[in-house]
């Protein structure tokens, strides 16, 4: 719908790039900020936090490869890194595995989920305005709030067979994007109150999980078997781990402990010991 954005000069800006790389960007200005705050912002901090976006870059890529490989006659690398589509699953699982590799590489024993919860969900809700501007919105719908492309694009929407002139569509991605904006909200708010190290984090993945399996039903996207998409597939394998992790901590008691002192956080954060 709206592919470019704006020009520097002769060279286009594209849309979706523009807004992924601004979500990385208050992403990483998140991550920073909340590393002074909780007193880890040193040079591992920085690593991991490279880590990451290494990560992050690769797992958005990978998750599609194995589609580009199977529908493309004649792969090719470039387009294995350019033309296989991007994935926010992806992303997110690289960014935890590359968060984990660079951890185990330095030999970092301290939990970082918190440092990157709030950030991840605003990186991402930012990210997710150049999906609105340039992919397909969702299903159609008959909800007063449905999106309408306008005429003279809506069939230049790419993989949307559901586009016609005059259809109002879900706005699945602006779901997301208030969704994200909640959740964002919602972790702030939880930072000074949950003391389980980390727990921050897996209460966003999960939280993540269970509204992008709801709204994969009005995203359009293709449906691979029983009525599910690939992402639903991919979370129907995860979320089930978070509903065993929370339940265990619930158990435990875990929620009901008081935060420990400032002085463990900052020896376990400098490669303490972990008691």
């Amino acid at each position: 719908m709206c592919p470019v954005l704006f020009h520097l000069g002769s060279f286009p800006v594209p849309t979706h790039d523009f807004f992924t790389v601004l979500g990385l960007l208050a992403g990483t200005a998140l991550v920073v900020m909340e590393a002074r705050r909780r007193g880890v912002a040193d040079r591992a901090m920085t690593t991991i936090v490279v880590g990451a976006l290494v990560g992050a870059a690769l797992g958005t890529r990978a998750g599609n490869w194995w589609l580009y490989l199977t529908r493309t006659v004649h792969p090719t690398l470039p387009g294995l890194l350019i033309d296989s589509g991007k994935s926010v699953l992806g992303g997110l699982t690289g960014a935890y595995l590359g968060v984990l590799v660079t951890k185990r590489l330095i030999g970092y024993r301290a939990h970082t989920g918190d440092v990157f919860a709030p950030a991840a969900a605003l990186g991402i809700a930012v990210g997710r305005i150049g999906c609105f501007l340039t992919e397909q919105p969702g299903t159609p719908t008959s909800l007063p709030w449905g999106f309408v492309p306008p005429g003279n694009v809506v069939h230049r929407i790419p993989n949307c067979p559901q586009c016609a002139p005059g259809v109002a569509l879900h706005p699945s991605f602006l779901y997301e994007i208030a969704f994200l904006a909640g959740l964002f909200a919602v972790l702030l708010w939880l930072r000074p109150r949950v003391h389980v190290p980390g727990e921050l984090f897996k209460i966003f993945l999960a939280s993540y999980a269970v509204f992008r399996f709801a709204v994969e039903f009005v995203r359009g996207n293709e449906v691979v078997a029983l009525g599910l998409t690939r992402s639903q597939w991919f979370l129907l394998a995860t979320v089930p781990l978070f509903v065993w992790h929370f339940a265990r901590q619930l158990r435990s008691g875990a929620y009901r402990s008081t935060a420990p002192p400032a002085t463990a956080v900052a020896a376990i954060a400098h490669g303490g010991p972990l008691e």
